[in-house]
């Protein structure tokens, strides 16, 4: 076998255990049903500089074990509720590490959007505080 062709078969191997990515399109009109739980992991001085996307849950970085972890007493009931958790922050990155940590709490069916303006772009309405 090729060097290409295992590079192949582990990248098959890899992503067939990954969760499709949701869009942020499918965020918004999945959000407006009440479908998804969406959070929103940026820090306050982001939120109060831009808003956030109406409908989220604001639960920063610094928060999130507290807040998500189904064995902390803190964890956010919305989570429960087994509907998809999508996460976003200003770019992605680290709503990356959210879905990771989300993945590692025992959720399945978890999503990274992206940023804010992912959400924007997609139509979604922003709120301020």
């Amino acid at each position: 076998m090729s060097n290409q062709s295992r590079r192949s078969a582990m990248f098959a191997f890899r992503n067939a255990f990954r969760s499709p990515e949701m869009t942020a399109a499918e965020a918004v009109a999945k959000t407006a049903t009440g479908e998804l739980v969406l959070i929103d992991i940026r820090d306050g001085s982001e939120l109060a500089a831009s808003g956030k996307a109406r409908g989220a849950l604001h639960v920063p970085m610094a928060a999130f074990g507290m807040r998500c972890d189904p064995r902390s007493p803190e964890c956010l009931p919305e989570l429960g509720s087994g509907k998809p958790i999508a996460v976003y922050c200003a770019s992605g990155a680290r709503s990356g590490m959210a879905k990771g940590m989300l993945k590692r709490f025992g959720y399945q069916d978890v999503h990274n959007i992206g940023g804010l303006a992912h959400w924007q772009r997609a139509g979604g309405p922003v709120e301020r505080a």
